[in-house]
């Protein structure tokens, strides 16, 4: 069965009164860092300029985020209709910028490169499924639906790529685990708080530590305590632990109650 395409989405079904504000303004969001798949697909490219294999796989996977970006777009603008997707994600695009001319991972090497994606798409797959199970509104738990199975899929792409990469570089699980704590603190940096900025709030001056709050106060609701401990699963996997186990459910413990923390923090500083 082939890929999944705009097409697909049941428009039509688009319930309006089962839209939750809070739950919009996240998606416009994401939209905007999905959207951004296309240059991280020229980055990839770039460390990755003497691998064509690898660079179809790339160019595939940013063609999907591109249209996970379309999806979640044109969502929003049902339930909001002053929102414009392709401005927002101009204007996005235009104060967040990935390095396009770079040929050497951020990471270190090419093998850190694809642990951090491998992240990467723990936490994408773990939202949407976690957004899929929260929301009401029909066309959105389409989308979401659609968008968690390409992200495990990527997920599963990467670390297939990872392997390989490793028989050539032979990073240890001690260097995959720090390159895997690296990327999931960089989940406080400019690019989700950014983009939720952009999204709904561009008349305002721009201040991570209020938009990383803004986002996540809306987004950590819609977690359980499944989703967590699916995501460290695949997590330790692509830092070459154990995903199954003592550890796996100490972290699990830790990471849901770390997550239940922040959410009444952020609470009581919004109130």
């Amino acid at each position: 069965m082939g890929h999944w395409t705009l097409a697909d989405i049941p428009w039509d079904m688009f319930d309006s009164g089962k839209v939750d504000p809070e739950i919009v303004r996240i998606v416009k969001a994401a939209s905007l860092v999905e959207q951004n798949g296309r240059d991280y697909t020229e980055y990839l490219c770039g460390v990755f300029h003497d691998d064509p294999a690898f660079q179809e796989v790339a160019r595939r996977w940013g063609g999907e985020e591109v249209q996970h970006g379309q999806a979640l777009g044109r969502w929003a603008s049902l339930a909001d209709p002053g929102f414009d997707h392709a401005v927002a994600a101009a204007r996005f695009t235009a104060g967040f910028r990935v390095d396009l001319k770079a040929r050497h991972s951020v990471r270190g090497s090419r093998s850190g490169e694809l642990v951090s994606r491998c992240i990467v798409e723990t936490g994408t797959s773990s939202f949407y499924t976690a957004l899929f199970e929260a929301v009401d509104e029909p066309v959105l738990k389409d989308i979401c639906h659609h968008i968690a199975a390409d992200e495990l899929r990527h997920y599963k792409l990467f670390y297939t790529h990872m392997k390989r990469y490793l028989g050539i570089e032979h990073l240890n699980r001690w260097q995959r685990l720090r390159v895997a704590i690296a990327r999931i603190r960089e989940t406080q940096d400019d690019e989700l708080p950014y983009a939720y900025y952009a999204a709904n709030e561009p008349d305002q001056s721009y201040d991570r530590r209020r938009y990383v709050g803004a986002y996540t106060r809306r987004a950590i609701p819609a977690y359980r305590w499944h989703h967590v401990e699916r995501g460290i699963a695949m997590i330790f996997k692509a830092a070459g632990l154990k995903p199954h186990g003592r550890l796996n459910r100490l972290a699990a413990n830790v990471a849901w109650w770390g997550l239940r923390r922040k959410a009444a923090r952020l609470e009581r500083r919004a109130a």
